[in-house]
């Protein structure tokens, strides 16, 4: 027992130490030497990068807050035209990244586009252009991002608002509370930990976002890292660069602790939990409700996938020059592999965490889970880097073969970025469905006489069977969203959905980045239906 015992807890710390050790390279490397590009840009660019990536930060956290509290609330306390509706169809926005989303405000206001023939067809031939607004630059990535990342705030307000007793709306009621004072004084403190949770994912996706911002001309922290390697080619310099990414992601988590240090967002009301009750809203209030709702639901869903509908069925040749085939194939083997191999691994580590109870093991899991927080653009340049400094000091010092070829460049070292990207949604969602198991049940199967390894499969894993396909469905579509990861170490002649769009909107062929935008929202929509059972069951029953 022992020995099986061992080789549990011993695989489980293999898998933390594999993906701690990109992670800690990005730590060390920002010590090394940098070439004269890094003394160039911190007296010319730098705080330009600097000051946009703040000023996107704070704009995207302060609209997201606004749209995501704000249908949550609607949906959560009230009966209107549509709310059913709404509870899911506004979780749909995940299925247009940000990048897309840009590509569709840029053809649908830019000059001579879509804007401009509806308004042709409709009042024959002007000067619309004067008129018409133009959404690009800062103003641009902002929006593009709010409504491409609000459903963080979103899902998990909203939760929090589904579990909060009508005790104390009664309460507040009693008190002579308006619908207004209630929110802001009962109701919005119990779901901060949720909102501060859904806004500090909304910073990390704001400020490792690399397609909004290249297509608009931004220059960021995260284009600087991307730049700096792909143009000058030196490591170092990447990142060093991103040394201040990371300074600006742990500062958030620095402050939101401090702000919670003292204060106490849960409340013990005498006569235990009473199920919320959902207003019937009425008049003007009824139809105020479902406008929000729906100019949410149009903006952040239903506006980009019909511009890219639009561009497709404008210039369908578009569509038969597309190797969609060749595409779906690429893009769903990404997904499902690096998918695949995350669920084994997150399933081991957990396991390997649960019978082993070990605090070496706890800390390293900790940490392992952290690749979340750190932008896909730094991981990626961190792995080439600890790739060129292991093929360097210890393969050749070997006389062996240079192993570069093997991991940079090509879909074994994708998928392995994958996995320390996204390692922590696959852990954390198997070990929530592990908490659902009383440790009480594994004692019972020993004593019937299974063993760790039995247990594990003939007990765990079909207990765990909706979770894992929660997990499957949640990091296939993280991969099929994803951009700089890909751009930065896919093979040669080796695309995506995401990678052909990129590459045809930066050459300003919006027209040919359509096509490929299009499929990748449809996928994506359709894993998000799928998932959306899973995050609303649970709450509605």
């Amino acid at each position: 027992m022992t020995k099986k015992l061992n080789i549990w807890f011993l695989l489980s710390l293999l898998i933390s130490v594999i993906v701690c050790i990109p992670i800690l390279t990005v730590f060390i490397s920002f010590f090394e030497n940098t070439s004269n590009y890094y003394e160039i840009l911190k007296e010319t660019f730098l705080i330009e990068y600097i000051l946009n990536s703040f000023t996107l930060l704070v704009s995207v956290l302060i609209f997201t807050l606004i749209l995501g509290t704000g249908t949550a609330y609607l949906v959560s306390f009230f009966k209107f035209p549509l709310s059913n509706f709404f509870k899911w169809a506004l979780i749909l926005s995940f299925a247009v990244p940000p990048y897309i989303y840009a590509y569709s405000l840029t053809a649908f206001f830019d000059n001579y586009g879509t804007a401009f023939t509806i308004l042709t067809n409709l009042f024959g031939e002007g000067n619309y252009n004067k008129n018409i607004p133009k959404f690009d630059g800062m103003i641009g990535a902002i929006l593009s991002m709010t409504f491409s990342l609000f459903a963080y705030v979103y899902i998990l307000s909203r939760a929090s608002f589904l579990y909060q007793s009508q005790n104390l709306i009664d309460l507040g009621k009693n008190l002579g509370f308006s619908k207004f004072q209630s929110f802001y004084n009962i109701i919005l403190p119990g779901a901060r930990p949720a909102i501060i949770a859904g806004l500090s994912l909304v910073a990390m996706e704001t400020l490792a976002e690399f397609g909004a911002v290249d297509f608009f001309s931004i220059n960021t922290l995260t284009t600087g890292i991307y730049n700096s390697w792909i143009a000058f080619d030196d490591l170092a310099f990447a990142n060093r660069i991103a040394s201040f990414l990371l300074l600006f992601i742990f500062s958030l988590f620095i402050i939101e602790n401090l702000s919670r240090k003292k204060a106490k967002y849960h409340f013990n009301i005498k006569g235990g939990f009473k199920q919320k009750e959902k207003l019937e809203l009425n008049g003007y209030k009824s139809f105020c409700a479902f406008i929000f709702c729906f100019f949410v639901f149009f903006m952040s869903f239903l506006f980009p996938l019909s511009q890219m509908l639009y561009w497709t069925i404008k210039f369908p040749e578009n569509l038969f020059d597309l190797q969609v085939v060749t595409l779906l194939l690429n893009t769903l083997y990404l997904a499902l592999l690096s998918s695949l191999v995350l669920i084994i691994f997150s399933l081991i580590s957990n396991y390997g965490n649960r019978v082993s109870n070990n605090k070496a093991l706890n800390i390293m899991s900790t940490l392992s889970i952290s690749g979340y927080a750190i932008p896909g653009v730094i991981l990626a340049v961190a792995f080439i880097t600890f790739i060129a400094w292991f093929d360097n000091q210890i393969i050749k010092s070997l006389g062996f073969l240079s192993i570069k070829k093997i991991f940079i460049g090509s879909v074994l070292g994708l998928v392995i970025v994958y996995f320390i990207r996204f390692y922590s949604l696959a852990f954390n969602g198997i070990k929530s469905g592990y908490e659902k198991i009383n440790i009480a049940v594994d004692e019972s199967a020993y004593l019937l006489g299974y063993s760790k390894r039995k247990t594990f499969m003939n007990i765990h894993i079909p207990f765990l069977r909706n979770s894992l396909l929660f997990v499957c469905i949640l990091v296939s579509l993280e991969i099929i969203r994803e951009l700089p990861i890909a751009l930065i170490l896919r093979p040669f002649n080796f695309e995506t959905f995401a990678t052909t769009a990129y590459i045809s909107a930066s050459e300003d062929l919006l027209e040919a980045a359509a096509v490929p935008s299009l499929f990748l929202i449809l996928i994506a929509a359709l894993f998000i239906m799928i998932t959306s059972k899973y995050i609303l069951r649970e709450y509605d029953e």
